[in-house]
């Protein structure tokens, strides 16, 4: 997909509707070093090194800095986190600021030694990837043979440490019809949750946008899920895929319920796109995104003080302003719990505020 322009943050006269969001969440991209190669990975990583990431008391310095906006969850994500020498001085760090830290490895490196390292700085809990039901299809996604039995390994130390995990999926062509097995294997492993995550084609992405699904595959998926409330152990949360925050409004009106949102811990469901206003992203440079697939800088923590790119960013206050979306989904009764994906509106058009391409409700469709 080419951009076709960039469009920018508003004037700064103009105001947006809650300058001063919450923060409930944020990824930091602790390294881009990755021991796999995923054909998904927005950050393209690979083995490495990568200059420029920032040092042991950088990211002390950050992780005061989020504590001034509040105690929000915070990822330790990659790359690959694991491949970071001081990554559990970092936790612990942040744990005994109170910070909820959590951990994003991909499992192939999880030794019974880091796993109670893990136990012991505090992580609440770590996502481990799994894209595909056996190993050939998980394998495959990953870039490297052996990735499957390595995530299981993972998990199952994991497990014995005490650590609660969840099960994250990346949905594409490639595995749509793999979801149910997937999921029934996350139920097998003792997983605490499964959040599915619709592809953005950013980074390694765009390459295989050919096998991102189409918008009615997109709709059929995510009520698919939506069925799968009370049918499973598991917490459910789809994240990347704004519209399902509309179809629960829509099908729980529907079914004559009434909606209830759990707002506070690691699943919580609140609102479709949270890029900007309740969540924003952190590279291994210390540049501050709305997420990690729109990349557009916001500011740098090593120039400017993170409380001040999040209160202050030009495009953080455009994306908090629901107003500004353009397109259906300016129109859409549903702007305001959905959002549509800013970054897959950006990578079409290169506008983050225009309408987005993987969506097929029509504004004015629901009957209130």
């Amino acid at each position: 997909m080419t951009k076709k322009n960039h469009t920018s943050a508003p004037k700064p006269h103009q105001h947006a509707e809650n300058k001063e969001a919450s923060l409930r969440l944020v990824a930091w991209e602790t390294t881009r070093n990755c021991n796999l190669s995923c054909k998904h990975c927005r950050a393209s990583a690979t083995k490495g090194p990568y200059t420029g990431e920032l040092d042991t008391q950088a990211s002390i310095r950050l992780l005061d800095q989020i504590t001034e906006l509040g105690k929000p969850i915070v990822i330790l994500t990659g790359g690959e986190p694991l491949l970071r020498p001081d990554i559990f001085e970092l936790a612990n760090y942040g744990t005994n600021k109170g910070l909820r830290m959590v951990m994003a490895p991909n499992g192939t490196l999880i030794t019974k030694s880091n796993a109670k390292q893990m136990a012991d700085s505090g992580i609440k809990r770590i996502s481990i990837s799994i894209d595909g039901a056996a190993k050939e299809s998980h394998d495959s996604f990953r870039g490297v043979n052996g990735a499957f039995e390595g995530a299981l390994s993972g998990i199952k130390l994991v497990k014995e440490a005490g650590v609660e995990f969840q099960i994250n999926t990346t949905i594409t062509k490639t595995n749509l019809d793999q979801i149910p097995r997937i999921q029934e294997l996350a139920v097998k492993l003792g997983a605490i949750a499964h959040h599915i995550f619709l592809l953005v084609p950013t980074g390694r992405g765009k390459y295989i946008v050919d096998q991102e699904i189409s918008a009615k595959e997109y709709e059929h998926t995510l009520n698919w899920f939506y069925d799968q409330r009370g049918k499973t152990p598991l917490q459910l949360k789809a994240t990347c895929a704004p519209h399902y925050y509309r179809i629960l409004r829509q099908r729980a009106k529907k079914e004559g319920k009434t909606v209830t949102f759990k707002t506070h811990g690691l699943d919580a469901v609140t609102r479709g796109c949270l890029g900007g206003t309740g969540f924003c992203f952190i590279s291994h440079k210390g540049i501050v995104q709305p997420c990690g697939f729109l990349q557009l800088n916001c500011g740098d923590i090593t120039k400017t003080s993170f409380a001040d790119i999040w209160n202050n960013s030009e495009t953080f206050l455009a994306l908090r302003d629901f107003n500004r979306l353009k397109g259906k989904c300016g129109r859409c009764e549903f702007k305001k719990v959905c959002g549509g994906c800013r970054a897959r509106a950006y990578e079409a058009t290169g506008d983050f505020l225009a309408e987005e391409p993987l969506c097929n409700y029509q504004p004015g469709s629901h009957k209130c």
